[in-house]
């Protein structure tokens, strides 16, 4: 079986939290902006309340039991400081701000982040 290498994942406790978001809002999707403060945190959307532009980059889909698979997008001009990361979505105690679907929750989701090891480099043609 061949493995096929993703930009994208995410922790238990984010997954938890997800299948949580989703029960009471249907299918989900974050987007990742390159804004400064809670701006460059990921946001998680209902899918339908955020308009994906063509300016933006589908870097995966996390894959959480339960769930419809959540989509997660990044803007171009960021996308080009990232491409050679892998970012998981973890989540923290602590309130963001903005429209982000768990704030409520007394939760927030983040980024993670490492780089790409020479396999993943490889498979995404940066190698």
């Amino acid at each position: 079986m061949e493995t096929v290498a993703s930009r994208v994942d995410v922790t238990p406790a984010a997954a938890a939290m997800l299948r949580r978001l989703a029960a009471s809002h249907g299918p989900l999707m974050f987007h990742q902006s390159g804004g400064c403060c809670d701006g460059s945190s990921p946001m998680c959307y209902p899918v339908g309340m955020f308009r994906v532009g063509a300016s933006d980059v589908l870097l995966g889909a996390l894959e959480v039991d339960g769930i419809d698979p959540v989509r997660v997008f990044m803007s171009a001009s960021q996308f080009e400081y990232w491409k050679y990361t892998h970012l998981t979505i973890d989540l923290v105690d602590g309130r963001g701000s903005g429209f982000s679907v768990e704030a409520p929750e007394g939760k927030r989701f983040l980024i993670r982040s490492r780089m790409l090891d020479e396999a993943e480099l490889a498979a995404f043609g940066l190698g």
